[in-house]
């Protein structure tokens, strides 16, 4: 090899790794506008509900946002491998940002749950077609550091999130939780249109739609979480309309299977369910989602009520969390992209998530905060070494045609359980703290202390001592003992993970059926290729063997 000829492949690749950066930047970015939006609104909650007095409608503001993002997940990720994912990521930019503006100028509840479904609606495109643009662009081998980055953003907003919905609460009004979406959206979406360059979708007829797939997928996901909402609280379990909905979720997901087996283009291929590791992932994802979003939803208000803190306060008493998820998140994506090793990473996580809730079940009133602080940090140091791994995990099994169907069938069922864990906390807490406010204070709708439906942590604070004590009471009464039904759930998830197979994390990105080099660096060889590094180059004129890796989902 001439020298102004490895110089020129030299430049090349600076210049692949700088379009790579750019790239990686803008997803970033909206991966952090989708990721804010699951957690801005945890303590502005209490001041919303109270303002627009709607504190029974408390978790439908976060559930229609988990809901709606989780029926568009596989829509989102079929088309992009259909169509091409660049069109498609920046109509949901767009769709993020008009549904703020509907719920930045709701006049009332119904109007702000109208607007945050809309901006679910586009959040779920955000998130999907980040992580499958990723794998585009980059091999598995090199994707973790830039996964472990990702989930570092989660970090981000799991502390960031609370902080300025906060801020925004105390200070300004918390309209500009959804406000403040609409330049930032705007910004993401010239970076998209400027710096994101993907590969051409192959040429030829592009098989149909299946139409009949997402509408079923939407109807199941929709009667499964209103049946967790409403379950208990708004209607008895024996109900005929919860009956209903457990009838309409399961008839749907029946017919649903029915027709993808059958669909020329299956928006969640049946094919991905004869892979064990997706499989395995898949369950403790769903699991992780529970206790993740089960968690992180009402943690700030029991912050607010129980310990006093401000809303500003509450949002800073999260930064433990974020400092562990943090740290462990692009630790653990560093490790796995220097060494290839992964499978341990997922299960001392979800071991450690166990124990996180087990500790977060003993709070009470009187726990002092530092405490807390480091319960939260243990629960970040878990889900930082599994969250991103899995996902790296599904993406390596399926070659590139797949990967977005993969990856949004993955993160489809664990935004499932992020929307039953919302749901059945919110549902369980709502029920047991009007019970506990019942026996304790009957009068509670009655007294100088106004409606308990209208409650905000402002006027609990300025309470008379006796009756104060008494909500705070009820309110970590109804919330922590909520952890504890978890940690068996999650120590499953756990077992199961020991039984993942570590596939070695290929140095290539297969398309079309062959897998096209990109530059690594510092890889070392390919476990799963032994000929790479020893097959003539380009040098030798000869050109080297072409492997292809067959996959479950081929065919």
């Amino acid at each position: 090899m001439t020298i102004p000829t490895a110089r020129a492949e030299r430049t090349e690749e600076q210049k692949q790794h700088r379009n790579i950066l750019l790239v990686f930047a803008g997803l970033v970015m909206t991966m952090l506008l989708a990721s804010l939006d699951q957690t801005i609104f945890s303590t502005a909650l209490p001041t919303i509900v109270g303002e627009l007095n709607g504190v029974n409608e408390m978790l439908w503001v976060i559930t229609i946002y988990i809901l709606a993002s989780t029926i568009t997940l596989p829509i989102y990720g079929k088309m992009g491998d259909l169509v091409g994912r660049k069109g498609i990521f920046m109509g949901a930019i767009s769709l993020f940002i008009a549904g703020s503006i509907v719920g930045g100028f709701a006049p009332d509840m119904a109007w702000l749950i109208a607007g945050r479904g809309i901006q679910g609606l586009g959040g779920g495109g955000l998130m999907v077609l980040s992580q499958a643009i990723i794998a585009d662009v980059v091999p598995a081998r090199e994707r973790g550091k830039y996964m472990g980055i990702m989930g570092g953003v989660f970090a981000l907003s799991s502390v960031a999130g609370p902080l300025l919905g906060g801020w925004f609460t105390e200070e300004v009004t918390w309209r500009w939780c959804l406000w403040m979406n609409i330049p930032l959206g705007i910004m993401a979406l010239v970076a998209a249109l400027f710096f994101l360059h993907l590969p051409e979708t192959a040429a030829g007829q592009r098989p149909r739609v299946d139409v009949g797939g997402m509408l079923l997928l939407a109807v199941a996901s929709t009667a499964l979480v209103l049946t967790t909402t409403w379950g208990g609280t708004t209607y008895a379990w024996d109900s005929a309309m919860v009956l209903f909905l457990m009838g309409l979720t399961l008839t749907a997901a029946v017919l649903f299977v029915l027709v993808e087996r059958r669909a020329q283009a299956p928006i969640m291929s049946m094919k991905l369910f004869r892979e064990p590791n997706f499989i395995r992932t898949t369950l403790a994802g769903l699991v992780i989602g529970v206790a993740m979003f089960g968690a992180l939803a009402y943690l700030p208000t029991f912050l607010q009520m129980v310990t006093g803190a401000n809303a500003t306060q509450a949002g800073l008493l999260m930064i433990p969390m974020m400092g562990g998820l943090l740290v462990t998140s692009v630790g653990s994506g560093a490790f796995v992209s220097k060494t290839g090793r992964y499978k341990w990473f997922p299960v001392v996580g979800t071991l450690v998530v166990a124990g996180a809730l087990a500790l977060l079940s003993t709070m009470d009133a009187d726990l002092q905060v530092w405490i807390i602080c480091c319960y939260l940090a243990l629960m970040g140091v878990g889900l930082g070494l599994g969250m991103q791994i899995l996902v790296l995990i599904v993406q390596n099994t399926f070659p590139n045609s797949q990967v977005g169907m993969a990856t949004a069938a993955n993160n489809y069922f664990r935004q499932i359980g992020a929307s039953i864990g919302t749901a059945v906390v919110g549902s369980v807490f709502v029920t047991n703290l009007g019970a506990l406010l019942a026996e304790r204070m009957p009068a509670a709708g009655a007294g100088p202390q106004g409606d308990s439906n209208s409650f905000t942590p402002e006027l609990v604070r300025s309470l008379p001592e006796g009756i104060r004590h008494i909500i705070v009471g009820a309110y970590s009464d109804a919330l922590t003992p909520v952890f504890l039904y978890m940690v068996p759930l999650v120590i499953a998830a756990a077992i199961v993970l020991v039984f993942l197979g570590e596939k070695p994390l290929a140095t290539s990105i297969e398309r079309d059926g062959h897998k096209k080099p990109v530059p690594v660096a510092d890889s070392g060889p390919d476990p799963a290729n032994p000929e790479q590094g020893t097959a003539p180059g380009p040098a030798s004129g000869t050109p080297g063997p072409r492997h292809r890796a067959t996959s479950p989902g081929d065919g």
